[in-house]
């Protein structure tokens, strides 16, 4: 399987954001692209280059003025007086009847959903060359590829039309998701995560040709808590056609392969032309954010189990944070679908 890399999102090295009311280490730092390309070496995977695609496929998902605020908001920053090195949010609407202010201060809140997506002088560059790698990995597989691997860096999953969160600014995933319909009548997204993609289901919501399953923790109890439950099935057109199937916090490799496995039955019926997995390896024992503990063992059956519905695949990079297993976690999932398709 090819994967699709950049060097680019080195210029996002956020460092901090709030954490049960502190101030924290980023956890979304360049060191894990290093460890991903590591997992991806030990597997035998040819690396490719990202190619440039521009707005077209972003502006496919977001709204424009969303994007050129992301674009415009590290350098606009530096001119407010005692600012910090890095732009974030402190007054966070819920949009009720609201009114976007002309204030930075105000607009940063706006289009941030939280204090984890911090906006430093080259996070534009980062996140949108992220697009860019899963645009061109989407090529691959209209090309021909069985599947194809996109290390995107920053994530994506939960940011949405116009609002970032989650260490999270565009939305790779659905990005490359839309990009797909131009060849394929319907699209499924498996989001296998520990956090629940609620961007990229709020994105789709209403769209009846794209699929959103989701395999995640409890969000009563974990990030991003307010989405994610098995009630949200969709609305309007899009009704039905979306699928989330939360596990226990702290659920190991049984649980997780079986919750993979269980959406089999909903994207066959679906019957799309690709599927498009959003990849968090965060769901490892390993991991800082604590969510689960599935082991290397847990993370080749769910790709076993992705294989055996015989779709064109890509794989987008999500969430999975610093630790010694985050390469091999990688090396196992993409491995067991390669020994399984």
């Amino acid at each position: 399987m090819k994967a699709v890399v950049t060097d680019l999102h080195k210029g996002h090295d956020p460092k901090r954001f709030v954490l049960r009311g502190k101030f924290a280490k980023g956890e979304e730092r360049p060191e894990r692209a290093e460890r991903l390309m590591a997992g991806l070496r030990a597997g035998n995977h040819p690396m490719v280059p990202a190619e440039t695609f521009g707005q077209g496929p972003r502006l496919g998902v977001h709204a424009v003025d969303y994007l050129r605020f992301l674009e415009e908001a590290a350098e606009e920053w530096k001119t407010l007086a005692d600012a910090s090195d890095e732009v974030l949010g402190n007054v966070h609407p819920v949009r009720r009847q609201g009114t976007m202010p002309a204030s930075l201060t105000g607009r940063a809140g706006w289009y941030m959903q939280d204090m984890a997506c911090g906006i430093g002088p080259d996070t534009w560059k980062a996140a949108a060359s992220a697009t860019d790698v899963a645009v061109t990995a989407a090529e691959l597989v209209i090309e021909g590829e069985r599947a194809a691997y996109a290390l995107c860096r920053p994530p994506g999953h939960h940011a949405y039309r116009d609002m970032a969160g989650g260490h999270c600014f565009l939305n790779n995933t659905a990005i490359a998701a839309h990009y797909l319909r131009s060849v394929h009548d319907r699209v499924a997204v498996l989001d296998i995560d520990i956090h629940h993609g609620n961007g990229t289901q709020a994105i789709f919501y209403d769209r009846p040709d794209v699929l959103t399953v989701s395999v995640h923790a409890d969000p009563s109890r974990f990030y991003p808590f307010y989405w994610g439950y098995a009630h949200e099935r969709g609305e309007g057109a899009g009704e039905g056609f979306n699928l989330n199937l939360p596990i226990p916090v702290g659920a190991g490799d049984d649980a997780y392969a079986a919750a993979v496995e269980a959406s089999v039955a909903t994207i066959n019926a679906f019957a799309p032309g690709i599927l498009v997995v959003a990849l968090g390896l965060d769901a490892s024992a390993d991991d800082p954010f604590g969510g689960a503990k599935v082991t290397e063992h847990g993370f080749r059956r769910a790709g076993e189990a992705i294989a055996r519905m015989g779709l064109p695949t890509l794989f987008v990079q999500e969430g999975g944070y610093l630790s010694d297993r985050l390469g091999p976690n990688l090396t196992a999932v993409l491995g067991g679908f390669e020994a399984a398709a």
